[in-house]
């Protein structure tokens, strides 16, 4: 690893643990040039998981991205940087899970709006209107209706994304 502050490949090890309900390793390291602390994270490679946009063109999935959807739909709104991270590592486990190879973005999106519905609702909203693609207010008010509906009749410790 090279070091954020000085670029030196020298460091140490100083605590080693795991994270991310065992899908990563937090490494705490320290340069030994400038003794400049920083956290590093080892994760299992998976194979590539190509996304099919709306249009028909094809990525990789890419976690960063799925993360930065979850921060804008969540911006400014009671939800911690590890809810984010748990949201995104339990999309991407759902996905693995489930074999895909090539999946439709509709597919990740679907999963996303079921998350954030059980994190919060306005981060729903706001990713719904994207995702949906609202035209006018009247659809807004339509989504906030169901997911008031969804709410009452709702089952305590129902399955993320079942």
């Amino acid at each position: 690893m090279r070091c954020p502050k000085c670029g030196s490949s020298q460091d140490k090890v100083i605590d080693s643990r795991e994270a991310r309900e065992g899908q990563a390793i937090r490494r705490r390291r320290e340069c030994l040039r400038c003794n400049q602390r920083f956290t590093t994270y080892e994760i299992i490679e998976r194979e590539e998981l190509r996304v099919v946009k709306r249009n028909g063109a094809r990525q990789n999935f890419d976690r960063e991205k799925l993360m930065s959807g979850l921060r804008k739909a969540c911006e400014k709104r009671p939800v911690s940087v590890e809810q984010l991270e748990q949201l995104a590592d339990d999309i991407a486990a759902a996905l693995e899970e489930e074999g895909y190879r090539e999946i439709p973005s509709t597919v990740i999106g679907a999963k996303v709006m079921r998350g954030l519905e059980k994190v919060d609702h306005v981060a729903y909203v706001r990713y719904a209107s994207v995702y949906r693609q609202f035209e006018d207010v009247g659809e807004f008010i339509d989504e906030i209706k169901s997911l008031d509906r969804r709410r009452s009749s709702a089952e305590p410790d129902s399955d993320l994304f079942s």
